[in-house]
Formats: structure tokens, sequence, C-alpha cells
């Protein structure tokens, strides 16, 4: 009778243990979810490939001088750290992960970068516990809320827009068609069409519905405030802005622009001329137009201190000038200088 009560408190022992241990392991693993209205990154990251994203006052940016390795950074570009051995795009951060794109890793090296292949991941803010999303070729990754949404390719449907929950369930389909998913904002994701039209579109993340904004050719939409910022399709992909409260339409620059990119008071744009191209800001009205360098470049992300950029198909040098303030270009010295460090 002994035995059989001591064998009945040990089973009921190791069934308490082993549920906590259960309990522990879930409550651990699992991911909290995001504030109402986060979004991962800028549209103007985004558009721009996304190389650059600052959240609680870090950036973690892709590194050209190091193929493009994820690294991260103080907005000062101070205490500078290599996270991880794969080359990045469309990065996206908030609480405690990173979401991106990660390209090919059959050129790189290391234990880590062998068991690594392409797709959408989410990471640690210190580059550990990398997760796959999907495996397939992505284009624009964005974090809208709990939702990760990525434009997917497949060879059967082409690009098409799909969604997961950043715990990596409930992996959707949501439309058969070309969505760019960048500009977001209070859970509304802004998109020009592509196929049949050019027009105003939004995607109420709440239930994915598709309703029809502005019946207009335009590009790139980002939204800020009351404003969507674009490229006019129908007259020489100039620069515009459409408030969503009044309808009224204005023109920021007759100037043809190839890229541009929006901080909460100036707008950076490259120029697209045959003889002679460049980047240049203005302000939020269009007012105030200034050089800020010469050439043709491409890439333009930007941080709460830094307009970063670089020459058309060349990664490196990477450029920079302050965000607020006089123009003042210098070089991204202190990315090329980290991975000399990690060299030695």
């Amino acid at each position: 009778m002994r035995d059989r009560k001591t064998t009945i408190i040990f089973l009921i022992v190791v069934t308490v243990i082993v549920s906590a241990m259960l309990f522990l392991n879930i409550y651990v693993s699992r991911i909290p979810e995001n504030p109402s209205g986060t979004t991962g990154n800028t549209a103007g990251n985004l558009n721009n490939n996304g190389l650059y994203c600052e959240d609680e006052g870090i950036v973690y940016f892709a590194n050209p001088y190091d193929n493009g390795a994820l690294y991260s950074m103080n907005v000062d570009e101070t205490d500078m750290k290599k996270i991880a051995d794969v080359e990045v795009q469309y990065l996206n951060a908030a609480g405690k992960f990173i979401y991106y794109y990660q390209a090919s890793s059959s050129a790189r090296s290391g234990l880590g970068a062998v068991r690594s292949m392409s797709g959408v991941y989410r990471a640690t803010k210190t580059g550990s516990k990398m997760t796959c999303f999907n495996s397939d070729p992505s284009g624009v990754v964005s974090l809208v809320g709990n939702f990760v949404y990525y434009q997917h390719y497949d060879t059967k449907n082409g690009m098409t827009l799909y969604k997961q929950n950043i715990d990596r369930t409930g992996e959707t389909e949501i439309a058969k068609q070309v969505i760019n998913p960048a500009s977001s904002q209070n859970g509304i994701i802004y998109f020009n069409g592509v196929e049949e039209d050019h027009n105003l579109y939004a995607l109420n993340t709440a239930d994915d519905s598709i309703t029809l904004v502005l019946e207009y050719s335009l590009w790139n939409p980002v939204i800020q405030g009351d404003y969507v910022y674009f490229m006019d399709v129908s007259n020489q992909y100039r620069l515009c802005r459409y408030q969503l409260s009044s309808g009224q339409m204005e023109v920021l620059t007759e100037e043809r622009i190839d890229y541009f990119n929006v901080t909460d008071a100036m707008i950076y744009y490259q120029v697209s001329s045959p003889t002679s191209p460049a980047l240049k800001r203005m302000n939020l009205d269009g007012s105030g137009s200034e050089l800020v360098d010469e050439g043709i470049f491409e890439q333009i992300n930007i941080t709460s201190s830094y307009v970063y950029y670089n020459e058309f198909d060349n990664p490196v040098p990477v450029y920079k000038t302050p965000v607020n303030g006089p123009v003042s270009v210098t070089t991204f010295d202190a990315a090329q200088n980290a991975v000399l460090l990690n060299q030695k």
C-alpha cells in the first residue's frame, strides 16, 4: 500500500513538473504582440530596398562593405556590431525582433551561412534564433501590426501578396496581384495598382479588404499623416502629394525623379536628367529645393540622424549627409572601418 501511494505521489510530482516545464517553454518562446499601429520601417526606406531600419535608438543596416551583412549601431554610428553573416534587405524592427528578406548565401563562408537559405526571416535583435517564414523568392517585406506582409514569388502564380502572423502561423495569400506593402499607417496599407492601372488603393489589414482611394496614375506612394507622396506616372514621374482629407493635389517639383524618401520635415529625391542628374532635397510642401550631391544615386535610406545613399549600381562607397541642418556630404567610414577591424 505504501509503495502504491509512493508511486502515485511520484507520478503526480512528475506530471506537475512536466506541465510546468511545458508551460514555461511556451511562455518563454511565445512572440509578444506588437502595440497597435506598429510599422516595421518607413515606406521611403522600404521603397529603397530597406537597407536601414531604426527602432528604439538603434539602427539595423545591411553593410555594403561586408556584402550586405546585417549590422547594428547607435544612431550616431557608435557601438557598431555585426549581427549576422547573411545578406539582408527590407529590414523591419519592432519589439525584440528584426524581420527581413535574406538573399542567397551561396557565396558566404562559415557554418551559419552554409545552413542559411534565402527567404523571409525573423531574428532577435542580437541576430540569434533565426526563423524562416517562407523560403521562396520574395520582394518587399513589411511589418504591419502583428503581421508580416511580403511579396511572394513562384513560377505558377508569379508575384502575389502573402502575410503571416509574427509567430509564423497563418500563412495566407492575400491577393493574386502585385502589391507593394511598403507604405502603411494605422493598419492601412496604401499601394498603387500595377497590372490593370496605377490608381491608389488602400488595404485594410483588419480584414484585408481593398478599396479605391484615388483614380490617378501614380507610383511608390508614401503615406505620412494626411498626405500621400508619390511619383506622377502620367507626367514624367514628377513628385506630387495628395491630401486625403481634402482631396487636394499638389505638384512639388516638375523635375523627373527616379527615387525619393520622406522625413518628418523634408523630401530627398534623385533627379533624372541626361545633363545634370543630382540628389536634391526640399521641404514637404515643395519649397526650398537645394542640391545635396551631383550625380546618379540610388538606395536613399534615412535614419533620425543621416541620409545614406550610393552611386547607381555601385554599393560602395556609401555617402551620407545629416538629415537636418546644412548639407555636409561625407562617406560612411564607420561601416568600412568595422569590417576592417573584424578582419584583423
